[in-house]
């Protein structure tokens, strides 16, 4: 091999593997050479070979078996093509990046910023200070590990157990938040003119992301109790999607969950027709743990599940995490390197503090409670004006009120607004924009506000 630097050697090596396999040298099924053989072949590090393999996992190039090593994957239709030129330029700047955060070496002059020590005293130093059982302790100014402060990826780790969800740190993507964990997925998974599956109704401010990388958007029916799977096959036998981008549990806009039954059945499509899945898991936290999720019964195969603090902690509050198989966490930490270098530390730090000591579990029982609660309220008074509710409430923020056909949500929106109400209206939340379901999210924290009630009660009366 040339030398190089690490991340020049392992792009080497992933391009001569992908040009056998395109060659047909590498047939599908082909066991790949062991680690301690492949080592050798190509006269670099454990580690070196180690992200090789990884990467081309992620690339949809090898499979990894476990107990039984790397084996070259069938040709799929929705296999991880290999990046286009201006990606691959874009990642060999990535080697750079990562000693600049994970600092390998002692003497330091390529580095992009000045010693710690520089830092350390100064006035942020002494406001930015953790409490710990054995007193304070300063808080790093460097940029970290990239994947994100470690121990917080740990705890991670035991929270999804609970969920059924088993991983490894190294398997945890801290970031800012689900929408920037949804943002570097797509910029991994897609290229302008794919197209994906989204619920419908369902996150709106994905759709515009999605939009933005000019892929096309497809919407899945949702149920009660989670994706219509008939108009699921419909739309994969229309539109051939790479991608579906769902919400499990406690659903937005819905508020429903999953069912265990369709997960199965879910998964059994994914599978058939090699879909990706992309499991936004917003309310993790503030929901039972042993509610179905995509990512327990799959164990992160072909689902990439994402999840954060901003919801049940605040909203200023930017921490979230994707977690996904070796490959793909792999891909996407580089995709945050060359983004936006790196996530917060100190906040990362900040949330570790308040799971470490306990107060996170005080204050998410305080939570629990205060929404179940104001769920209760709430269900009263929509029962009250006559509006139905289309799912079960599961212990999100969340529920769907229904309104009689022909009843315009948008309208109704703008009248709310001459009040000072602010509605929700169902439109926004699908993403053709067309009326199919006429209703309104409802946050149930306000919905037991008399001039909400008022209003609605008039409007209903007199659309």
């Amino acid at each position: 091999m040339d030398d190089g630097t690490e991340g020049s050697r392992t792009d080497r090596i992933i391009a001569r593997i992908a040009r056998a396999i395109e060659a047909g040298q590498l047939p599908p099924g082909r066991r790949m050479p062991s680690l301690r053989a492949a080592t050798l072949e190509y006269g670099v590090s454990k580690n070196t070979m180690v992200e090789a393999y990884d990467r081309l996992v992620a690339l949809g190039r090898l499979e990894a078996r476990p107990g039984s090593g790397f084996y070259v994957r069938a040709a799929g239709r929705n296999a991880i093509a290999a990046p286009p030129p201006h990606m691959t330029e874009a990642i060999d700047i990535v080697s750079l990046l990562r000693e600049q955060l994970r600092q390998t070496h002692p003497v330091r002059v390529g580095d992009g910023r000045p010693p710690a020590s520089w830092t350390e005293d100064s006035e942020l130093g002494r406001h930015l200070r953790l409490k710990t059982g054995k007193g304070e302790r300063p808080i790093e100014h460097g940029y970290g590990d990239p994947l994100g402060y470690g121990p917080l990826r740990a705890q991670i780790g035991l929270m999804l157990a609970e969920r059924g969800v088993h991983v490894s740190p190294e398997q945890v993507l801290l970031t800012f938040g689900i929408n920037h964990g949804l943002d570097l997925i797509i910029r991994h998974l897609l290229q302008p003119g794919d197209t994906v599956l989204v619920d419908s109704p369902g996150y709106y401010p994905l759709f515009g992301k999605l939009k933005l990388a000019r892929v096309e958007v497809v919407g899945v029916k949702r149920l009660p109790d989670g994706p219509d799977l008939d108009d699921l096959a419909l739309q994969i036998a229309r539109h051939a999607p790479k991608a579906f981008f769902t919400q499990s549990v406690a659903h937005n806009p819905t508020g429903g969950s999953i069912a265990l039954p369709v997960a199965h059945r879910l998964l059994q499509i994914a599978a058939k027709h090699d879909l990706i899945i992309v499991e936004d898991d917003v309310f993790a936290d503030a929901v039972p743990a042993g509610l179905p999720r995509l990512a327990a019964l799959d164990q992160l195969e072909r689902v990439i599940y994402l999840g954060t603090f901003s919801k049940t902690l605040s909203a200023s509050l930017r921490v979230g995490y994707v977690a996904a198989s070796s490959g793909v966490s792999r891909a996407l930490t580089d995709m945050k390197m060359l983004t936006v270098v790196n996530s917060s530390g100190y906040l990362e730090r900040m949330v570790s503090e308040l799971i470490a000591s306990g107060q996170y579990r005080h204050h998410l029982k305080r939570l629990r409670e205060r929404i179940e609660r104001a769920t209760a309220r709430t269900l009263q008074n929509l029962d009250r004006l006559g509006l139905p509710v289309f799912a079960a409430p599961t212990g999100g923020y969340y529920l769907w009120a229904d309104f009689e056909p022909g009843l315009d949500d948008l309208e109704l929106a703008r009248r709310a607004s001459e009040q000072g109400i602010f509605i929700a209206p169902g439109t926004v939340f699908f993403p053709d924009r067309q009326q199919t379901r006429p209703g309104m999210r409802v946050n149930v924290a306000y919905g037991d506000d008399t001039r909400l009630i008022t209003f609605l009660h008039d409007a209903i009366a007199s659309p």
